[in-house]
């Protein structure tokens, strides 16, 4: 190879490796806001019977204490498989879960549930039947009162993930495994919203998006 067709052959070698990087970048799944910090559009209060009040504060939703439960459904036409959804929430008051969030699963939905059964239960409700404080997803964490946390939880044919934080708090394989929702007025949720007990909480930054579900 002489000293043009070197040149020649590493410049376009370089342009393919760009090419590669920026089609990686544009492959990236992009997030879709689904709150906009300003006003309750594209979002619906479930019949509760114990709804407490939602109001906007400071750029958040805020979820006040309900009788029992207190929540927001999205207006979406909410996706079932390949996709995750991540939030900013926040316990302002009460010492109950502060983020019960519900999502399709397949025909099926269930909750990720933070700061429950007395304000540290983590875990998934419900597998075969056994709700988040009785399954092998039941995990305690501390949460702070008035502190932000990231949640996160993506759903995919083979598995139901969810992070707070960068913590892994879900890793369930979901095959031969009855998924679904703890039966009650949480049912409400369907098939997606998040709800608190008995705790005002404030929620923000909510998004989606779907994932290449070849790549999953």
């Amino acid at each position: 190879m002489n000293m043009f067709s070197r040149r020649h052959f590493l410049t376009l070698t370089g342009l393919g490796l760009v090419a590669l990087r920026a089609g990686s970048i544009a492959a990236e799944p992009e997030w879709q806001s689904l709150f906009d910090g300003k006003t309750l559009t594209g979002w619906k209060a479930p019949n509760f019977s114990g709804q407490g009040t939602v109001e906007i504060e400071d750029g958040a939703m805020v979820l006040g204490v309900g009788s029992d439960i207190t929540g927001m459904n999205p207006t979406i036409d909410a996706p079932k498989m390949n996709y995750e959804v991540s939030l900013q929430a926040s316990r302002q008051d009460g010492s109950d879960f502060f983020c019960g969030l519900t999502l399709p699963y397949g025909d099926k939905c269930c909750t990720f549930i933070a700061g429950g059964w007395g304000g540290s239960l983590v875990g998934l409700s419900s597998i075969n039947g056994d709700d988040a404080s009785e399954n092998e997803t039941t995990k305690f964490q501390k949460f702070e009162t008035g502190k932000w946390y990231r949640i996160r939880v993506r759903m995919t044919p083979d598995k139901i993930e969810a992070w707070v934080d960068d913590d892994q708090m879900v890793d369930v394989k979901t095959e031969g495994k009855k998924i679904d929702m703890r039966p009650g007025e949480i049912e409400l949720s369907k098939p997606f919203g998040v709800a608190t007990f008995r705790t005002r909480a404030a929620v923000r930054d909510i998004k989606l998006r779907l994932l290449d579900a070849a790549a999953k």
